[in-house]
């Protein structure tokens, strides 16, 4: 079975984590995607940890977002190279950047230029605050989409104060956002056969995935809170709890749940007890149920609790790090983990988060060296060796 986006082809201009990440979901899917990098290549290919990977203008975070892409180098200060863009943009499909609204104008390759060239181009911009309002010239980065979209305001303990997300969070929503605006122009495409300008906020993308935190607000007067590492549900035993050497953190939000928890728990007396009788009384009597439950808890480490607990039917998870999930049986038999050989030993890469029946994502190509495809991406796009050797003499890439 040929893969979804078998026949795509995107240039992609995105960098660091953003953009890539989007366009990495239609790469796994089937599409062309060439990565068009300056000559000394983007930043994130450097990016720490300092290792041999970085070394090499391949980093661990570059690697883990740009498999089955082809790269190209281009000096888009040059007039030559914009002439090449706009070349290679009459036979694609799709336009992916990130850059600050107005830079890829200046370079003369923005959406009207190159809608121009080729009417039926989908240009996807992703951007802090996006192509219109009054923040639109702001930089955008994920710590400070972070911090304004909310996601800071509700992450942390009071306590503590506001804490950020322990990863991009807000680079991740806004490139599947991007993936997922560019999968629904082309859908679109085949019905009215025209391209359209793809307009992808950051700030955006994190409310459109904070919108029950939002309508509590707009719809309810609700304002969210900090509520540590206790679930939406607030209920008092979908939280963290100490156990022996570490901590659990149970998720049992209802009735049945709360009863198979006391019984795997040898606390059944609990159930007929007046400060546990039901939800009410054991969120005013939190206190009291969190230091029964966690006496009992301390006897034992946190993954023997997870396995005894979750067959008795009461939900939880001890806390696994990375190193420690990447081996767990359940994600070898999903493929989420894919290898693939590279001259410097074999890299284990993350695909999509979903599977499909025919024609899934797969890792199939390793993350380019730097302008790896230069030469096979003009040929196709019909220059002459000649030509492109000419072009590589005169610095343009």
């Amino acid at each position: 079975m040929s893969k979804p986006f078998t026949g795509v082809r995107v240039l992609d201009f995105t960098q660091v984590f953003a953009g890539p990440f989007g366009s990495v979901q239609l790469a796994l899917l089937g599409a062309d995607v060439v990565k068009i990098e300056r000559p000394e290549g983007e930043d994130m290919r450097r990016a720490p940890p300092i290792d041999d990977w970085s070394r090499r203008n391949m980093s661990t975070h570059w690697l883990a977002i740009n498999a089955n892409k082809r790269s190209i180098t281009l000096d888009l200060k040059r007039p030559e190279a914009i002439e090449v863009v706009k070349r290679l943009a009459e036979t694609a499909d799709v336009v992916m950047e990130n850059f600050r609204p107005g830079v890829m104008d200046k370079l003369g390759i923005g959406y009207e230029a190159l809608s121009a060239v080729n009417p039926r181009i989908i240009y996807c911009a992703v951007s802090g605050f996006g192509h219109t309002g009054p923040n639109r010239d702001e930089a955008g980065y994920d710590g400070k989409i972070q911090a304004m979209s909310g996601i800071m305001s509700i992450t942390g303990h009071p306590e503590t104060g506001p804490t950020r997300a322990g990863f991009a969070v807000c680079d991740a929503l806004s490139g599947m956002t991007a993936a997922f605006g560019v999968a629904s122009a082309l859908f679109q495409r085949n019905h009215t056969g025209k391209g359209q300008f793809v307009d992808v906020s950051m700030l955006d993308a994190s409310l459109a995935f904070l919108s029950p935190n939002v309508v509590e607000w707009t719809v309810g007067g609700h304002k969210s809170e900090q509520f540590g590492n206790q679930a939406i549900s607030r209920r008092p035993t979908a939280n963290l709890f100490k156990a022996k050497d570490g901590h659990l953190l149970l998720a049992v939000n209802n009735e049945r749940q709360f009863k198979a928890l006391m019984g795997a728990l040898g606390l059944e007396h609990l159930l007929a007890d007046p400060r546990f009788v039901d939800w009410e009384a054991r969120v005013a009597n939190e206190p009291a149920l969190r230091a029964a439950i966690e006496e009992v808890l301390c006897t034992d480490h946190p993954k023997n609790w997870d396995k005894k607990l979750n067959a008795a039917g009461a939900p939880c998870a001890s806390i696994w790090t990375i190193d420690e999930i990447v081996d767990h049986p359940h994600l070898a038999h999903r493929d989420i983990l894919q290898r693939i050989d590279s001259p410097h030993g074999p890299l284990t890469l993350v695909g999509n988060g979903f599977r499909l029946a025919h024609g899934g994502g797969t890792v199939d190509r390793l993350p380019p060296e730097l302008g790896a495809h230069t030469d096979e991406v003009l040929a196709e796009a019909g220059y002459s060796a000649e030509e492109i050797g000419a072009m590589r003499a005169s610095g343009i890439f």
